[in-house]
């Protein structure tokens, strides 16, 4: 066997046989012509005929220098074949021939001696249009120009998805020499792409013909293992003249660059946004806790995997949040915010207990030092600080905290926290750009947290002095059982000008008195003190009710913008009679033992400070024994988006079926009225008949009333 037929016979079969018409040699449109040893044609083959205009019959036996050249040419052609002849020597070069038409063609030529078993010598004359040739070896030359010395990577794959041309730019790309992409595929090529996706494509384009263009990958090449790139890959079907297909062409263009401004700018629009949500999100209340949670819902999950928001207990205890540098210190943890369960929540301090923190914690450094405290990679001895202990760091990672970061929450000067925050599933360690960002949210929350800090202060301050202002009510009065419930607005600590105050008169009588100061802050409560202690004072002179309430209006006036409402009532022991007088409040409820519960139908006299000057009336209303009277202020039935009188059949209803002790239907109205409007104080008062002595007639009766009166009119 040959070496021609070993190369033949270990080919693919697929690839041996015809070639479909259209190839090079035809786009050539070679022709070949056979001389003998005297320059006469003896073989002449179809595209000679093509290229000459003599047909075979035509040609065959004739001198080619007699039929092919012209006159002043025909010396140097019998000299050249003459030199061919002789040295066998090929020649080849441009040559001017004679076409059957009488015009004059210049032809490329290849001139070679043959010799047959005989020794006879032939010449063998391949020929082509120079026109043509001179064509192709341009457009060849152009397209190795191109490849060669394009900026953008070009590959060329045989229909197996095999490499067999890479240019320079695809080198260098890659990382890996020309040589070694021959004959491999993608995958064994560049194994970290994602190779599968890339033959998928090429097969898509050899199947169909359509490109595909600009299709974006990115990945790590070893011509630059440590930073990710972006390309954009483009695949197009090589087809042959003939319309056979002979591979897939992809070109490369790296567009790194523009990738990554395009991910920073998605990532300067992330961080606004982040912002801008802060903004809306953060300090919606003045509740400490609850601003803490909300900055900690912020971060998490577009910033953290995990966050806490840890408050320093002097700075919650008022008092000045200055530490030593090297100091420990003690912190409440008020947030803890996760994306997903992990057990890394139970490594972080329970939220709501104070946790004593040895200086070399980083949470506490950042405290102290005021400075962020950035740890982009976390090892395992990084751990031990960040954690509270071996079996939080344990935890910490278990769930695979690889980076951390810890920013101090700094307001008008004072460090009142930290924000610490840890990534787990996010494979990005925090960086710089993080840094800046966390600064910025815990910069906001801390205002926020100051604010509700101080907040929180003046409240519990108002709050002291409105429970100081505040009487305790005495379970009994002569004649009279008691009970009295206040409760703030909001949260507990809130302070309001609500009041309920139960005035002894000696024996024959008691005041009972309901009011409600407008607003929820200091000033309210300080005059709900001046008021009270105003009311004590004249009910102690012995005035009727709407009398007090006429000198309230008169005191409320010089005070300036404050408006309050009241009720006044005046029980007489042993008539068991009530006087009742309103400015602007709410009717009481008169529940007797045996009989549904009812408003008193009462002139309602204007709001005290309201400069009405409309007089104050005085009603008479009986208690009989067993029955109650119900004081309160509007915060128990009144509900913003609904009138009042909604409310107040609320409140009958409450109190209808059997009937509970007073301090049992004080808390049954308190759990289920004042969430109809929890923005409002609720001060409540009931007052309930004791049955009268044995030893008391009626004449006894009116003679202690009439007594009363009198001593009351002296007075």
């Amino acid at each position: 066997m040959s070496t021609s037929d070993a190369d033949v016979s270990g080919r693919d079969p697929e690839r041996v046989g015809p070639s479909l018409p259209g190839g090079l040699l035809d786009l050539l449109g070679v022709a070949a012509a056979l001389l003998d040893g005297d320059g006469r044609i003896v073989l002449w083959s179809p595209q000679a005929r093509e290229l000459f205009g003599w047909s075979a019959d035509e040609a065959l036996g004739r001198y080619a220098a007699k039929l092919l050249v012209a006159e002043e040419n025909v010396p140097f052609i019998l000299e050249l074949f003459a030199k061919v002849m002789a040295s066998g020597e090929s020649w080849a070069g441009v040559f001017p021939v004679r076409h059957k038409d009488g015009s004059t063609r210049l032809v490329e030529f290849r001139n070679m001696r043959l010799r047959d078993k005989d020794g006879a010598r032939y010449a063998l004359g391949i020929a082509a249009d120079e026109s043509v040739v001179r064509g192709v070896e341009r457009d060849l030359a152009l397209s190795a120009r191109l490849v060669t010395q394009s900026p953008i990577g070009l590959a060329v794959f045989d229909t197996d998805l095999r490499y067999v041309l890479v240019n320079p730019a695809l080198e260098h790309i890659d990382g890996i020499p020309a040589r070694l992409h021959l004959g491999r595929t993608v995958a064994e090529v560049l194994p970290f792409l994602d190779a599968e996706t890339i033959q998928t494509a090429m097969r898509e384009v050899l199947s169909s013909g359509r490109p595909l263009l600009e299709q974006s990958t990115t990945g790590r090449t070893p011509a630059d293992p440590d930073t990710e790139h972006a390309w954009l890959v483009s695949y197009y079907r090589l087809d042959g003249s003939g319309g056979r297909v002979i591979g897939v062409a992809l070109s490369v263009v790296d567009v790194t660059e523009q990738h990554r401004a395009d991910q920073q700018a998605a990532q300067a629009r992330r961080r606004l946004a982040l912002i801008a949500r802060a903004s809306a999100r953060i300090g919606t209340t003045l509740d400490l806790r609850q601003t803490a949670r909300e900055l900690a819902d912020t971060v998490v999950p577009d910033l953290a995997d995990m966050a806490a928001v840890d408050i320093l207990d002097a700075v919650l205890r008022a008092r000045s949040a200055h530490l030593t540098p090297t100091g420990p210190a003690d912190f409440r943890a008020l947030a803890v915010k996760a994306a997903y369960p992990t057990e890394a929540t139970g490594a972080a301090d329970p939220v709501g207990e104070i946790s004593r923190h040895p200086a070399d914690r980083l949470v506490t450094r950042s405290a102290t030092s005021g400075r962020p405290v950035h740890i982009p990679h976390v090892r395992p001895d990084h751990l031990a600080h960040i954690a509270r202990d071996e079996q939080a760091a344990a935890a910490l990672a278990r769930a695979g905290v690889h980076s951390y970061l810890a920013v101090p929450l700094t307001a008008r000067g004072e460090v009142l926290g930290v924000l610490d925050m840890v990534r787990a599933r996010n494979p990005l360690p925090f960086d710089a750009d993080d840094v800046l960002l966390a600064e910025e949210l815990a910069a906001r929350a801390a205002v926020c947290i100051d604010n509700a800090r101080w907040y929180r202060t003046q409240r519990n301050a108002a709050t002291a002095l409105q429970r100081h202002l505040l009487p305790r009510i005495p379970a009994h009065a002569p004649g009279l059982n008691l009970a009295c419930r206040y409760q703030p607005a909001g949260a507990p600590g809130h302070a309001g000008g609500d009041w309920f105050d139960v005035i002894p008169l000696g024996d024959t009588a008691t005041a009972l008195v309901v009011g409600d100061v407008m607003g929820h802050d200091i000033n309210a409560a300080a005059t709900m003190g001046q008021l009270r202690t105003a009311t004590r004072t004249m009910a102690r002179l012995g005035l009727e009710p709407a009398e007090i309430l006429r000198q309230l209006d008169q005191l409320t006036e010089e005070l300036e913008e404050t408006i309050a409402t009241c009720v006044c009532v005046l029980h007489e022991t042993v008539t068991g009679r009530c006087r009742i007088a309103l400015a602007g409040h709410p009717p009481p409820v008169l529940h007797r033992s045996d009989g549904p519960a009812i408003l008193l139908d009462l002139p309602p006299g204007a709001p005290l400070g309201a400069a009405a000057h409309v007089p104050f009336a005085t009603t008479d209303v009986d208690l009989p024994p067993g029955a109650r009277l119900f004081l309160y202020t509007d915060g128990l039935v009144e509900q913003r988006d609904q009138a009042i009188d909604v409310g107040l059949s609320a409140l009958l209803d409450q109190l209808a079926g059997p009937r509970p002790s007073l301090d049992e239907v004080c808390d049954k109205l308190l759990a289920v009225l004042p969430g109809r409007n929890a923005d409002d104080d609720v001060a409540l008062l009931i007052a309930e008949a004791e049955p009268a002595s044995q030893d008391e007639g009626p004449g006894t009766a009116r003679r202690s009333t009439r007594e009363s009166r009198s001593a009351r009119e002296r007075g």
